[in-house]
């Protein structure tokens, strides 16, 4: 087939608008003001009533928000590219974004720099059955439900109707999948944690350059892949010329993925840990259910540290605030390009999204995290758990491309196939 021949993939999260114009839109003015208007009420509640630590992770969420809306920066899709055609780049933005992550994670970690009392720490969680089973669901529900758990988020921001479903039924899981955590974890076996940097000897100058020599192993692998599958391209998308570009049309991927490392690096040295966001939506359920009369307090998931979590507000966890500050930042971005629309909802796009909700929610919470905490925080802070956690949701994406149809959603089989 000849080049001219071959047919450019498309991000996941699709605009509407943006696919039948190639110009750019103009901005939302209404929503742009309602948004900010919303931010800055959120942000003097939070000056008000919560630590100066709240107020910058809102912040801190916003830019991710926004950064993940403009360069659509996907990891859904990027999976699903390399698994069904072959294509590569996008998965190489993922190591590209662990490379700049792990090179600010190793002295942040190793000299414990933070601008708040209380240490840094990454992580490095332990390798079980349940590590392997969560991840492997995830995997399969981030292909069902049209986004990973950062996907959702910036999706949900964005106006894409059918992610709110996903989204609830997310918390849905999560917060079963707390209920029965230590079945998983205290009945079924499991190693201790493996730190690149701590567990082995290594140190983190060490782990950072196995790190390196990691990414570029499987970056490498991506591109005989890509040379022997000949796949198509991935679609440019419309955008501004110079610095508008920072307002209005897509980033390149690259450029995202610096910036999404240097967030996760300035969540961690406020906060004191990475960038998460499914434990807020165990604490979500948790809470909605204690509403209702259940004993959740009682859950072995909420003894211990996480006590605290459950018994104050929810404007006091971290991880609530980056959630909503990401998805606000989703919405201005959408919003400042024109593209704020919400999508029309069918009865199979609606199943896909409980079925891949539950998956995900009940997934992450057995696997430690999603592919922010587990995969992004967990190779970024050295843990040996975050790369089993990428293969095994890679081996439920392959089995994901079989579901999909099933559901009216799209899987490409050939070069010249749409993503």
């Amino acid at each position: 087939m000849s080049s001219t021949a071959k047919v450019q993939l498309v991000d996941d999260v699709k605009d509407p608008a943006q696919q039948k114009n190639s110009e750019l839109n103009k901005p939302q003015m209404p929503l742009i003001i309602g948004g900010l208007i919303v931010g800055a009420i959120l942000l003097v509640y939070l000056l008000a009533t919560q630590n100066s630590v709240q107020s910058l992770l809102l912040v801190i969420g916003l830019l991710v928000g926004y950064t993940l809306f403009h360069a659509r920066f996907g990891f859904t899709s990027a999976f699903r590219r390399l698994a069904s055609v072959g294509n590569g780049k996008a998965l190489r933005s993922h190591l590209f974004m662990l490379a700049v992550a792990v090179t600010l994670f190793a002295p942040i970690l190793a000299f414990g720099y933070a601008f708040f009392e209380g240490g840094v720490s990454g992580y490095v969680s332990p390798i079980g059955v349940s590590l392997f089973v969560g991840a492997f669901m995830f995997g399969v529900g981030m292909q069902l439900g049209g986004g990973c758990a950062s996907g959702t988020l910036y999706a949900v921001g964005g106006g894409r109707s059918v992610m709110f479903i996903t989204l609830l039924f997310f918390v849905v899981g999560a917060t079963v999948g707390a209920h029965h955590l230590p079945f998983w974890t205290e009945d079924l076996p499991a190693f201790e944690p493996v730190s690149l940097a701590t567990s082995t000897g290594f140190g983190y100058g060490g782990a950072w350059i196995v790190s390196i020599v990691l990414f570029g192993l499987i970056a490498w692998i991506t591109l005989v892949v890509e040379k022997k599958k000949q796949p198509p391209k991935m679609a440019p998308k419309p955008s501004a010329a110079g610095w508008k570009r920072i307002f209005r049309g897509s980033w390149p991927l690259f450029a995202a993925a610096v910036v999404l490392a240097l967030l996760n690096a300035l969540t961690l040295m406020t906060r004191g840990t990475p960038w998460g966001i499914t434990s807020a939506f165990a604490l979500w359920g948790s809470k909605t259910v204690q509403f209702f009369g259940v004993d959740v307090a009682s859950w072995g998931y909420w003894q211990g540290e996480n006590a605290a979590a459950l018994e104050s507000s929810i404007f006091a966890d971290s991880t609530t605030i980056l959630n909503f500050g990401v998805i606000l930042g989703a919405f201005l971005a959408s919003a400042t390009g024109g593209l704020f629309k919400f999508s029309k909802i069918t009865g199979k796009n609606a199943t896909a999204s409980i079925i891949g909700g539950l998956l995900m929610g009940y997934g992450a919470r057995l696997a430690f995290g999603c592919n922010i905490g587990a995969y992004f925080g967990g190779i970024a802070s050295f843990s040996l758990h975050g790369y089993i956690w990428g293969i095994m949701a890679l081996a439920g994406t392959f089995v994901a491309l079989y579901l999909r149809p099933k559901f009216g959603l799209s899987v490409p089989k050939s070069k010249d196939s749409f993503c």
